[in-house]
């Protein structure tokens, strides 16, 4: 069974090894369990950092919710810094 963070939740293994492969162009490309590990790390800081900019964003129009349309506000930008 994988480990988690006792903080929060992440993406499992097999989780990004299917999305990599759904865009692979050879079938026999294949990503260790290193890269694996290390693009599961990279997508939760990508998310928790879209929801943190979400939030700021509703925050600033002065609303309690975050909304689809906050994240849309963001998204150039935080795709950008990555």
């Amino acid at each position: 069974m994988e480990e988690r963070e006792e903080h929060g939740a992440g993406f499992k293994k097999e989780t990004v090894n299917k999305l990599l492969r759904r865009h692979f162009r050879d079938d026999r490309t294949r990503a260790g369990g290193e890269a694996l590990a290390l693009l599961a790390e990279m997508l939760k800081v990508f998310v928790r950092e879209a929801a943190v900019r979400a939030a700021r964003q509703a925050r600033a129009e002065d609303l309690a919710r975050v909304e689809v349309e906050h994240l849309e506000k963001v998204l150039p930008q935080l795709l950008l810094d990555f």
